[in-house]
């Protein structure tokens, strides 16, 4: 059984990554998953709240919330890229991790 990894070791492992994928995701499936834009901003959100709470954890009850609002718990559509899935994955991770 594998062990759960902190929010603070999903972060080391996948924000750098989403800050790469999120932007080209939107501009590549934006238009056909609008839904996607709003996903680009609350990531952008959460991104600037973890770099602005340095070594505490920041407060993102709101914002990951709204995310598995907006995204149907993460469900990946069944006509996009392996990025736009890899992007669900890792917002997901970092979702259970916080809230762990």
């Amino acid at each position: 059984m594998s062990k759960k990894l902190s929010f603070d070791q999903v972060i080391t492992a996948h924000l750098k990554t989403l800050e790469q994928y999120v932007p080209i995701v939107a501009r590549v499936h934006g238009k056909s998953h609008p839904e996607f834009h709003e996903v680009h901003k609350l990531f952008t959100a959460i991104n600037e709240k973890i770099k602005a709470a340095g070594s505490e954890k920041p407060e993102l009850d709101h914002e990951f919330q709204e995310l598995r609002k907006v995204t149907a718990d993460y469900t990946v559509p069944g006509d996009v890229c392996e990025s736009y899935e890899a992007v669900y994955r890792m917002l997901a991770e970092l979702d259970e991790a916080y809230r762990a």
